[in-house]
């Protein structure tokens, strides 16, 4: 009877063993996929928008944020803290420790219940990848055996290069890089042995020991990783104690640290198609933009904003007037501001980019420079006077009366001074006589939608976004030729390869660098004697135009420096008047002079004047200095003063600018006058 026991005994557990082999090779030989996904590992990480010198702009991130770090990346002080106060003999064993497995299971036994499992650094990252953390035995066994397997494929330091960048910190950083970068805003190689400590004690229990609200918690816990590190002789007595006493600042930080939302989202919009994983590929994004003048140009839009709060009647709502600003280098193309708005949390709508409106006058820039170059002079007598147009539409007879905004007309005028004084009546007669189609043919090359094939093209009675204003301003800016504007200039792998770079790319060669001068002067005497007098800034040449449409519902200045071209442009989204009187030159032109007034600050060695191209001359007209070239010469012979040679060196001296000073102050003109936009769309003008 006993000898059957006995035999029922043995059978029974051969079969157990073989149960247990049998488990244990299923799962071994099943567990390769998920050895590969440790060894192959490929973790979404954030992806960081930079600006043109490598500030940080923003992460973007899709779940969780994580800054990937490589070993060599990771201080020692962590390395040995971790090793400290989670696997001893990490260096020394293959996967799984023995002796940690025994103390585990007699615990268990006396506790009748999982309360600890001795895992090794190796089981744990297996457990934080894809393991359920129940303690459970098919899943120690498991465990044990991916741990076995990895530690054949993989070195130590691979190992805990994985840990580091895997395991959680609280607050959604994941990682060791994201929290050091978010709780004490420095770079791994920058902490110090207490901040380390620190780090290597949080994940332990990311709630509990939250440094934001257990500031004491985690500190005391520090201070046993740091004397448990002097016990295993891995820092010095000395070291230890000034440790102890360190009490490192911990910051809260947004997990984005978004300091530009307008231009995250441009950039994110842009480039997702372009990069699926855009937001969890580790890329580097660098931008155009300059910080410093994003900035500035932020508070330009604000401030001024702010100003005319007051002046608006109590029937308008106070809160949905907005702003936008776009900021290009001339040369380059290059963004280096953008402000879509003035309070992103209120509204993420980017008016820099997404809104079309119409430009209003600012646009008779385009409608001059033609006429200058089909040979017209700044001096060319253009008629301001009143004219009905008759058209029809939808085969009904209508008249066009277009009026300037004084309600007043001047006779005859010069080119220069009904775009100085922005003369609406001047402007479209100028173009009624030039000829509607040679003024379209021309601007068809703008690069923009929908040009009016009527008068109302005199005008700006097309629309446009304050971006796309400032591509086609940078004709004039950029002596002639338009430049595309780029807000990215590269994007860079995680593995440091570049993905996608541009370069500076000119989409349009308009005009000749002396044509393009003369309206540079043009514009230069809009902001000193005009409409844009609000624009003037102290000691930098600035030139520009206002904007305004029908009933002050948008006011534009659209300017540039000797290196920069800006946009401005206020008004509210739902096509309301902003409040009776607000044109360009009110609302628009004191934000662009506070913006440079500021870059001025920024930069006191900036370029101030702009330079002379060959061809431009100077000579006499009606008792007047006024500048003329080949192309332009003056209207009728007049004993001329040749003070620029169109074959001399460039720049030959500043004989011209004495010029176009002697010039102003020969002119005595003191109204300030404003636009108004054709409320005629689609004319037929009937010859």
């Amino acid at each position: 009877m006993i000898s059957k026991i006995i035999k029922f005994i043995v059978v029974l557990g051969l079969l157990f063993l073989a149960l247990l082999f049998g488990i244990f090779a299923y799962t071994y030989s099943s567990v390769d996929s998920d050895v590969k996904r440790v060894t192959s590992y490929t973790p979404d990480i954030s992806t960081e928008i930079l600006d043109r010198n490598g500030r940080r702009i923003a992460f973007i991130f899709s779940k969780r944020h994580r800054l990937y770090a490589t070993y060599s990346e990771i201080p020692f002080y962590i390395i040995e803290g971790v090793v400290a106060m989670e696997d001893t003999k990490f260096f020394e064993h293959k996967g799984v420790n023995p002796d940690a497995i025994a103390r585990a299971v007699i615990k268990d036994i006396k506790a009748r219940a999982f309360v600890e499992g001795g895992s090794t650094i190796t089981q744990q990252l297996i457990k934080n990848m894809f393991l359920s953390r129940k303690k459970k035995l098919s899943r120690k066994l498991k465990e044990m055996i991916l741990a076995y397997k990895i530690e054949k494929k993989l070195s130590k330091e691979d190992i805990l290069e994985r840990y580091l960048n895997e395991i959680p910190y609280g607050n959604n950083y994941l990682g060791v890089k994201t929290a050091a970068e978010g709780y004490f805003r420095k770079p791994l190689n920058s902490l110090s042995l207490k901040e380390s400590a620190i780090l290597v004690g949080i994940p332990n229990a990311p709630s509990f020991y939250n440094p934001l609200k257990h500031y004491k918690r985690v500190a005391k816990r520090a201070n046993l990783i740091l004397k448990r590190l002097k016990r295993l002789g891995w820092i010095t007595e000395d070291e230890y104690n000034i440790a102890k006493s360190e009490q490192p600042r911990v910051y809260k930080t947004s997990l984005t640290q978004n300091i530009a939302p307008y231009i995250v989202d441009e950039v994110v919009r842009r480039f997702k198609d372009k990069f699926k994983d855009l937001k969890t590929g580790g890329y580097k994004i660098f931008t155009t933009i300059d910080l410093d003048k994003q900035l500035i140009a932020n508070s330009a839009v604000k401030d001024n904003l702010l100003k005319h709060i007051e002046k608006i009647d109590e029937k308008l709502s106070k809160t949905n007037l907005n702003g936008a600003l776009v900021s290009v280098e001339n040369r380059t193309g290059d963004i280096l501001a953008l402000v879509g708005g003035v309070d992103y949390k209120k509204s993420s709508f980017n008016r820099a980019t997404m809104i079309k409106r119409q430009p209003g006058s600012a646009f008779k820039p385009f409608v001059y420079q033609t006429a200058l170059d089909y040979g017209y002079n700044p001096a060319t007598k253009l008629a301001d006077l009143s004219r009905t147009f008759k058209y029809t539409k939808g085969g009904k007879s209508y008249t066009w009366t277009p009026q300037n905004y004084e309600r007043n007309f001047k006779g005859f005028i010069s080119l220069r001074e009904a775009l100085v004084e922005s003369r609406n009546l001047a402007t479209v007669n100028l173009v009624y006589d030039l000829g509607l189609q040679k003024i379209r043919d021309r601007l068809s090359r703008l690069d923009v939608d929908n040009i009016p094939n009527d008068l109302s093209i005199s005008l700006g009675n097309l629309a446009l976004s304050p971006l796309k204003m400032a591509q086609i301003f940078t004709i004039f800016s950029n002596y002639g030729h338009m430049i595309e504007p780029r807000l990215v200039s590269k994007i860079v792998s995680k593995y440091n390869s570049i993905l996608y770079e541009t370069q500076p790319k000119e989409i349009l060669d308009f005009t000749k660098p002396k044509q393009a001068y003369l309206m540079t002067t043009i514009l230069k005497d809009v902001i000193t004697r005009g409409t844009g007098k609000n624009a003037k800034v102290k000691g930098l040449e600035l030139a520009g135009k206002t904007g305004t449409t029908n009933n002050y519902v948008d006011a534009w200045f659209c300017g540039y420096s000797p290196t920069t071209t800006t946009i401005v442009w206020y008004g509210r989204d739902k096509y309301k008047p902003i409040y009776k009187g607000a044109t360009g030159g009110r609302v628009a032109a004191p934000a662009f002079a506070q913006y440079y007034r500021q870059v001025l600050l920024l930069e006191p060695n900036i370029k101030r004047e702009f330079d002379i191209p060959k061809g431009i001359l100077a000579g006499s007209y009606a008792g007047k200095t006024e500048l003329y070239t080949s192309i332009s010469p003056l209207p009728r012979s007049k004993k001329s003063l040749d003070i620029y040679d169109e074959a001399a060196s460039f720049p030959l001296d500043n004989s011209v600018k004495k010029a176009e000073k002697r010039s102003e102050k020969s002119k005595n003109i003191d109204s300030y006058n404003e636009e108004q936009s054709s409320s005629s769309e689609d004319v037929e003008v009937l010859y």
